[in-house]
């Protein structure tokens, strides 16, 4: 422990949350810039933000560790709030949460709303995604659409918070780059009383960074680490190029009437091949700023070889070997499907064709790619 100018000893965990404190990597937890040192209380800048600025930071662990973590709720009588985000649905619901939460009621928190067009059926959305939850075997309470940018939805989440909660604390839970910071913010402001009682105090019994937030009527909002997922291009991509793949205004489709033998290239990010069928459209949802090539298929390769990270970018070219090698899904699409293809964290293509297709998809190994239907 080394000492602080007046000579006493420099406190070594965050009087906060009880994290081991450390000046090195702002992206790690527990992190507190020296100068900090001398305030008091001595807390981490999670901590110091979420008192001062009401901000909370999500904290990042993979999925094992989030798994461990979790293991305990299901004993204990809780409302779990699971939010996702909207454009990676399927790559942002944590499979296995009902084995986990156990009797305990979900409130899904859809976030993101705002990047579907206005015209959007909602009702036929929530049905939609209570199937895919029933698919995934997770029981929802409630699914409750919101916008953390738009602060849509959020008092409709309160309320039924409200209605579920009871006597009992509240868990949220979440990926990576889902909003969760928000929905905290939003719960902090609405449910307790910062200025009061210190911000944070640590979980009993876990060795990771949740964060409980009292509430007025001695219960407590319980912020969990996000979950990082490494088949979401959020995770792959280089910092500068995520808003490439994460849309922040809403969703332009792009219409491409294809014949069989083309191909469609989204920045140097991944590829879709139309291999066999009529001619016939398909719609693209992604990121408007991801720009989209159209070449023939036998041309395909060489023309990634020649251009990648520079007319088939980003990746640029001091970045495109730090993704893993591309893998090659195939599928068959049946006729009169309403299908679409989902590639995590960098959209869907929807196949409007009723005549069946033959299509591949070539994304970094370990993205995950599947077909679903039609979300739109």
């Amino acid at each position: 422990m080394n000492a602080m100018n007046d000579g006493t000893a420099r406190p070594e965990k965050c009087s906060g949350c009880g994290i081991k404190l450390q000046s090195v990597d702002k992206e790690l937890p527990g992190y507190i810039p020296e100068v900090a040192f001398e305030r008091e209380p001595v807390i981490c800048q999670r901590c110091f933000r979420i008192k001062n600025y009401n901000e909370a930071s999500s904290v990042s662990v993979n999925q094992d560790e989030f798994l461990k973590l979790l293991s305990g709720v299901g004993e204990k009588n809780a409302l779990v709030i699971h939010i996702v985000d909207l454009f990676d649905f399927e790559g942002s619901l944590i499979s296995g949460l009902q084995r986990f939460v156990g009797n305990n009621q979900v409130i899904l928190a859809v976030n993101k709303i705002d990047l579907l067009p206005k015209v959007t059926n909602w009702n036929r959305l929530r049905n939609w995604m209570q199937q895919r939850c029933k698919e995934e075997g997770l029981r929802t309470a409630e699914i409750v659409l919101v916008s953390a940018k738009r602060n849509q939805g959020f008092d409709r989440l309160l309320e039924a918070v409200t209605e579920l909660r009871g006597q009992r604390d509240v868990y949220v839970v979440g990926a990576t780059n889902v909003g969760k910071s928000t929905l905290i913010n939003r719960l902090i402001s609405d449910y307790s009383d910062l200025e009061e009682e210190l911000t944070t105090s640590r979980y009993p019994g876990t060795t990771l960074d949740m964060v409980k937030i009292p509430l007025d009527d001695g219960h407590s909002i319980i912020d969990t680490p996000g979950i990082v997922y490494p088949w979401r291009y959020s995770e792959l991509v280089e910092r500068k190029d995520l808003g490439a793949v994460m849309p922040e205004n809403p969703l332009k489709p792009a219409v491409y009437q294809l014949n069989e033998g083309q191909s469609l290239f989204f920045g140097g990010l991944g590829r879709f091949d139309f291999i066999q069928g009529e001619r016939q459209s398909f719609t693209c949802f992604i990121s408007g700023t991801l720009k989209i090539h159209r070449t023939k298929l036998e041309r395909a390769d060489s023309l990634y070889q020649d251009h990648r990270g520079e007319l088939l970018s980003p990746p640029g070219t001091a970045d495109i070997d730090k993704l893993p090698q591309w893998q090659r899904h195939e599928f068959r699409i049946a006729r009169n499907s309403e299908t679409d293809l989902f590639i995590s964290g960098l959209g869907w293509i929807k196949v409007n064709g009723t005549a069946g297709a033959v299509v591949a998809v070539h994304v970094p190994r370990g993205v995950k790619v599947l077909t679903r239907p039609s979300l739109i």
